[in-house]
């Protein structure tokens, strides 16, 4: 019969069946190159946050005005060891562009770390967010590590001299990133690891203009 043989709907049947995995691979080159870009602008973000953080304002007030010398027993001139401050950690919980509360945790051993500065951790957040806007509060970590660096008893200014390291998250809050052929499923691929560091040059105190 010639209904049998007729093939003039091959073409339509054939495209039907290629389509799916077409538009597949065209949707998957394009968030091969969102992913890039993503990741391109949160390691631009670490960077510039720790370049911002190292001159501007410090977020732990407490190491501002300490004297290691006076308070710490160090004699005046001696280096800072790391048994006398191991390093701080400041986070946020807020789930928001910008934090209203922040916490720094000793690591190791240290002097009071006094009220963590919000305005000081929000400015090194705004910095980063003119690389990638959508960050949180909550996807980001400040470090002030132990560089050896710094005397007891500096007169002009802080006697410690951290390395100041900027990171994002890697924990329940890390960023993520969401390809267009997962959004019906709602799952979203976490970025990895990004972080920039650099030592403390010019730390100020939060409570006083620059």
């Amino acid at each position: 019969m010639s209904i049998i043989r007729d093939r003039s709907g091959a073409t339509a049947a054939e495209f039907a069946m290629v389509l799916p995995l077409l538009l597949l691979f065209i949707f998957g080159l394009i968030d091969a190159g969102r992913f890039m870009w993503t990741a391109n602008r949160a390691e631009k973000a670490t960077q510039m946050g720790a370049r911002f953080a190292i001159v501007t304002d410090l977020i732990p007030q407490g190491l501002v005005g300490y004297s290691f010398a006076v308070s710490g027993g160090i004699p005046q001139g001696d280096p800072i060891p790391e048994s006398s401050f191991g390093g701080a950690t400041c986070s946020s919980s807020t789930n928001a562009l910008t934090a209203s509360a922040v916490t720094c945790s000793c690591t190791g051993t240290c002097p009071s770390l006094g009220t963590a500065s919000v305005t000081a951790f929000n400015n090194i957040l705004g910095r980063m967010r003119q690389f990638m806007p959508e960050l949180k509060a909550n996807q980001v970590n400040i470090d002030y590590a132990f560089s050896g660096l710094g005397y007891a008893g500096d007169p002009n200014g802080i006697d410690v001299a951290p390395l100041v390291k900027v990171s994002l998250r890697q924990d329940a809050n890390r960023p993520s990133f969401q390809p267009t052929t997962l959004i019906l499923f709602g799952a979203a691929i976490p970025l990895p690891p990004f972080s920039a560091e650099a030592t403390l040059e010019d730390g100020t105190d939060p409570t006083t203009p620059n």
